[in-house]
């Protein structure tokens, strides 16, 4: 599941609620603890929770306790140099080096 995807599981207006912690989707649906895809004011379903997490006064075996529902896709790495622009610029450079090589030869 994409992050966009996860992120439609909000548990607003009757839809699931569902968080990602360490790329494991778990679904917290059926807890009184996240009522409308609210945990106690801090966290929201329908995101990537593993940061928030670190700093939750509770273990993650609680949050191991609920049903794995899937796996969330990480998106794929940018290729070296960025989009590919950077390939783009040095192309250039080197044709105006050929060009200025033969009219000043």
């Amino acid at each position: 599941m994409t992050r966009e995807e996860l992120a439609q599981f909000d548990g607003k207006d009757g839809r699931k609620a569902y968080g990602a912690v360490n790329g494991k989707i778990y679904d917290f649906t059926g807890s009184k603890l996240w009522q409308n895809g609210d945990h106690q004011g801090l966290h929201s379903a329908g995101q990537d929770l593993t940061e928030e997490l670190k700093n939750a006064p509770h273990v993650r075996a609680v949050v191991e306790r609920f049903p794995v529902v899937g796996q969330l896709e990480e998106a794929a790495p940018e290729p070296a140099g960025g989009s590919g622009k950077m390939g783009f610029v040095v192309m250039g450079v080197i044709a105006v080096a050929v060009v200025v090589y033969f009219i000043l030869r």
